[in-house]
């Protein structure tokens, strides 16, 4: 499996908030949470890890500069000031164009280490015919979620902006995809389309088999206030 991080954030609001690290730095658990991601992605058996980082982050940039000379598998570092994260994604999904199925996560998206492993094996094991499995969750504390409908099977049949009767999930902010996904994604970016969830709406639209995974709970860290509940999250001890 290939994964990728976007991390190409300003992070303003923790800024705002006092927080004096870069996102990508600030620690969960005593780790740097894109430090956090690439050792759990190690432990699914990564083929390579790639990353976006925009570039004014030149302290975040060094710290994978030199965590990537140690990984055990390849490490793509892009550094690019993107207009939005679907621009970001289209990066990074370029580096993983016919390599298989990839995963795809913001980096303060923040899950168990045991839940994610779950999901990589589930998503592995897949049929072929699935074309992406997105990590959803029911566990709700976005400001603005993205409700997934899902059939009796989980397959996802939309990506909504408001809460309809039988909607049990939201996006988790992971992303499981293939080649198939590409195309749609670069029709997305010709056609003016900036928002990540419309991209997820232009997948379902095209008729592609997206599975839906619930991974219990995933949480955001946005305010600074996040931070302390994200670790005690990882902890197990809420």
């Amino acid at each position: 499996m290939n994964f990728g991080i976007i991390a190409a954030g300003q992070g303003s609001r923790l800024v705002q908030e006092g927080v004096g690290f870069p996102k990508p730095l600030v620690r969960i658990d005593g780790k740097p949470m894109i430090g956090r991601l690439i050792d759990i992605f190690v432990k699914c058996g990564a083929e390579s890890i790639s990353v976006i980082v925009n570039e004014e982050m030149t302290e975040v940039a060094d710290f994978l500069r030199k965590l990537g000379q140690d990984l055990p598998c390849g490490f793509n570092l892009l550094v690019k000031t993107t207009p939005t994260s679907m621009h970001s994604f289209y990066e990074l999904s370029s580096l993983m164009e016919g390599k298989g199925r990839f995963v795809i996560t913001t980096v303060d998206t923040i899950f168990r280490e045991e839940d994610f492993e779950k999901y990589i094996k589930a998503y592995s094991e897949a049929s072929p015919e699935v074309d992406g499995m997105m990590a959803v969750t029911g566990f709700i504390d976005d400001e603005k979620p993205l409700y997934v409908a899902t059939d009796p099977d989980n397959r996802i049949t939309g990506f909504l902006d408001n809460m309809e009767e039988g909607v049990k999930y939201v996006s988790g902010g992971i992303y499981g995809l293939s080649g198939s996904a590409v195309p749609v994604l670069k029709k997305c970016i010709d056609d003016g389309i900036g928002r990540m969830r419309n991209y997820q709406r232009a997948l379902v639209a095209a008729g592609l088999y997206l599975k839906a995974y619930d991974m219990n709970k995933i949480v955001d860290v946005d305010h600074a206030s996040d931070i302390a509940s994200a670790e005690a999250f990882v902890r197990g001890e809420d």
